[in-house]
Order: C-alpha cells, then structure tokens, then sequence
C-alpha cells in the first residue's frame, strides 16, 4: 500500500500524527497562534482548561469525529450550546493549523465534520435603577484600613468608572480595555475604537456623562484609558455585586420590607450593553444611527429594542 502511494507520489507521512498528542498542539497553538488574536487572553484560558480533557491526552491520528461528537454531547449536559460551539471552533483550528502549518498530515480534521449545538444566546436583563444605585455605591473606592484591611466598597479604582463608561456607550469590555487617551478627544466629545469585535473601526459619541467620567480619571503612563485586567474586573464585578445584594438585603430589613428575589441576580457585565442600548434606543430612533454607536453589523438586530406600537407609527404618519 505504502508502497503503491511512494510509487504514485502520493504517499504522505502520518508519523508526525502518530506520535503527538492532542495536547502538544494546544500547548504550541498557545504558544505561538493564540498571543496573535485580539481575544488572546480569554482564548488562552479556555485552552488551558481544554487541555485538562481526557481527549487532550490522546494521540493526534487516533482522533476521530465521533470522539468531538460525544464530547459535545457530554459538555452540553453542563454547558450553555454557545461555549460549546466556541470550544469545538478552538479544537477545529489547533487541528487546522497543525495540518497546514506542523506536519501533521490527516485525511480530514476530525472537528469539521461535527455539526455544532443551535443556541440562542440573546439576553435582556435590564438593569433596574436601584439595582444600578446599590452596584455603583459598591463599586466606589474605598479607603485601606491600617490594619490593612478595607471598607465594604472596591479597592480597584478603574471598576466603578469602567462599569459606568459601559452603561454610557454601550461599548463592549474589550473595547474599553484597549482604549486609548490618544484616541480619547473630550472637545469632539468622541472616543475612537481602531480595532472593534466586527473588525470594523468606529467612532463612539460621547455623552455629558460619559466626558465628565473621563476628566476625572487620572492618566496613566502606558497610554491605556483603564489600565487593569479582564480578570480584575470579572473578580471585581462578581464580588461587587454580592456586596451591594448584602447591602439592598440589610436595608430591606431595617425597613422591614420584603426584598426583591432577583435583585442583581443573573447579571453579567455584558448584560450592561444591552442596558446602554435600551437606553440609547429611546434617544436615537434611527436604526442606522443606532447602529454606528454600538458598532452592530447587522441593523436587524437591534429591532427588538424598539417595541414601537402601530398606534404609535399609525400617529407618526397623521
């Protein structure tokens, strides 16, 4: 058979395949791909825990569509379909480029041929007022104690201001993390992303608000408007939101009201875009101009942040 390819110049070496392990591509995808991307970061930490899979234990050439096929079926029974569609997307491009670019021939990537999970990964928690009273009053900074400990608010300064610039702009966090104060212009009233999700450039219009919050921010040396970590503030927000539900909790009982069950439950960062564009959607009535704010490629998405009645467009044609 061997032989017969040699002959045929055909024949293709499968030992590269043969003797790596699934997670040698991983740890050399980390390495050398993944530092590449613009989610660089949270890719990395998902390979990181991909790897602690029986599946990355595995030899490369023995990796079969059926394996990726039970793994999804497996993560699906405690994950969301959206994470699981990601985690094969990363396996399929590890296995990719390994096949492009490291020698390691297979006939097929074994991931392309899994169909993904359908999800539906629409939220619309909104944000209640005095939710956003007690997060913020949580958020703001606090002062360290001499026996080194701190008060019940944030002791990271840039969490509070991040979280408002969010409910202000509708920006995403990795929008606001590369942020920069040479891109910042407060006499324009704009802030100027040259890198977006959509891979599209756009200029966000500033709010009244939204200059204020910047002028009080101090500058720092590297040039970054917030300069601290994704994890910082995933840590910050999840602790910041267990303090201010303490605090709405106690107030309840001191007044001797009953409190809310939902309060500042099932709330992620993210769900603060779609608070902002709530609110934008009521002061920008024009899709298009809607659009060119929060940076949406696709206009029909954002229809259903505007619940307009036919009586309400039947007295606009009156």
């Amino acid at each position: 058979m061997i032989e017969s390819e040699i002959d045929r110049g055909i024949f293709v070496s499968r030992v590269e395949a043969e003797r790596t392990a699934f997670h040698q591509l991983i740890d050399r995808y980390i390495s050398e791909i993944a530092p590449k991307h613009k989610g660089a970061y949270s890719e990395i930490k998902r390979l990181e825990a991909l790897k602690r899979h029986p599946l990355a234990t595995r030899i490369v050439a023995t990796l079969t569509s059926s394996d990726f096929a039970r793994y999804r079926d497996e993560r699906l029974k405690i994950r969301k379909g959206n994470t699981v569609k990601r985690e094969l997307a990363l396996f399929q491009c590890v296995i990719e480029v390994a096949r492009r670019e490291w020698g390691i021939h297979l006939a097929e990537n074994p991931v392309r041929m899994v169909s993904r999970p359908s999800y539906n990964d629409e939220r619309s928690r909104r944000l209640d007022p005095i939710e956003e009273q007690y997060m913020l009053g949580a958020l703001e900074l606090r002062e360290r104690r001499a026996d080194g400990t701190y008060a019940d608010a944030s002791h990271n300064p840039w969490i509070r201001p991040i979280v408002q610039l969010a409910i202000e702009t509708a920006m995403r966090r990795g929008e606001i993390f590369e942020l920069r104060w040479k891109h910042v212009s407060l006499d324009r009233r704009t802030a100027h992303l040259p890198a977006t999700k959509n891979g599209l450039p756009r200029t966000v219009p500033l709010s009244p608000k939204a200059i204020q919050l910047l002028k009080d921010l101090p500058r720092s040396l590297c040039g970054r408007v917030f300069p601290t970590t994704a994890d910082a503030l995933k840590k910050a927000f999840v602790r910041g939101l267990e303090r201010a539900r303490l605090k709405y909790l106690a107030d309840c009982g001191a007044a001797q009201v009953t409190p809310q069950e939902d309060f500042l439950i099932n709330l992620r960062f993210h769900d603060l875009r779609h608070e902002a564009t709530c609110r934008l959607a009521t002061k920008l009535p024009n899709l298009i101009e809607l659009a060119s704010v929060t940076g949406h490629r696709e206009v029909n998405m954002l229809k259903r942040y505007y619940n307009i009645t036919a009586e309400e467009l039947a007295a606009k044609l009156a």
